[in-house]
């Protein structure tokens, strides 16, 4: 009975959706030549930016290791609080609580306040990214720390092991895959956000999307497009091979 309710309400979401968006369908015959002319503008590439593009993409990596780094001391702190085996109920929830809210902020609104507050440049877009990436990060290491299996912290214990011991040989190996996968996810997301941070100043290569767009300057904007196709493939490969490595 809950499976056909659920179904239900699924299909007059999308039903209350589909009705009541106002998509403008009508638009969709003339799209493709307004598309395609836009296409045309950018070709051929102009590659003679490419030193321009190299530093861009430089400092979007940069602001996309320095805000998970960060973010993951950060939350390395923040996980034991918001653990619900470590801690009473009375910290737990109130930590869960905050990092609901920090990731309920758009990362595009935090980055204009940070802009505000420090000025142009990468660190407003590392404040950002370390700021809203701890709200994900945090949720997901006191995650895993609920779930660690409580046999073998007690096979150790009655062993006579250390806490430490428990730590490095019981606790720990549960919990560094998904650890790492979650890191690892986050920093690819990291950097994603990243490519866009510097349409509101906040350094990177949005800044040159941002400044060859409206300047008409498509043959540069594909250029840059294509530097991110790149970086962002690049990221996707590295996420794979470490998913292999330690799976």
């Amino acid at each position: 009975m809950s499976q056909v309710l659920t179904w239900i309400l699924l299909a007059a979401a999308i039903l209350w959706s589909a009705t009541s968006a106002d998509m403008g369908l009508d638009k969709l015959p003339g799209a493709g030549p307004r598309l395609g002319e836009f296409l045309g503008r950018m070709m051929p590439p102009d590659l003679s930016i490419w030193r321009e593009v190299m530093r861009g993409l430089a400092e979007t990596l940069r602001i996309a290791i320095l805000g998970t780094f960060f973010a993951v001391i950060l939350s390395a702190g923040l996980a034991v609080l918001a653990a619900e085996t470590l801690v009473p109920a009375a910290v737990w929830r109130p930590v869960r609580g905050l990092l609901a809210m920090i990731r309920s902020i758009p990362l595009i609104l935090v980055a204009m306040l940070m802009v505000g507050a420090v000025g142009l440049g990468p660190l407003p877009g590392i404040l950002a990214i370390t700021f809203h990436a701890t709200g994900m990060l945090a949720k997901f290491y006191a995650e895993a720390i609920d779930n660690v299996a409580a046999a073998p912290v007690a096979a150790l214990e009655s062993a006579g092991a250390s806490r430490t011991q428990q730590l490095r040989w019981a606790i720990w190996p549960q919990m560094a895959p998904v650890i790492l996968r979650d890191t690892v996810f986050r920093f690819e997301l990291n950097l994603r956000e990243s490519l866009i941070l510097g349409i509101v100043g906040a350094g990177g290569i949005g800044l040159y999307v941002q400044t060859y767009v409206r300047s008409f300057q498509y043959d540069k904007a594909a250029t840059v497009t294509m530097a991110i196709v790149v970086l962002v493939l690049a990221s996707e490969a590295v996420n794979s091979a470490l998913h292999k490595r330690f799976s």
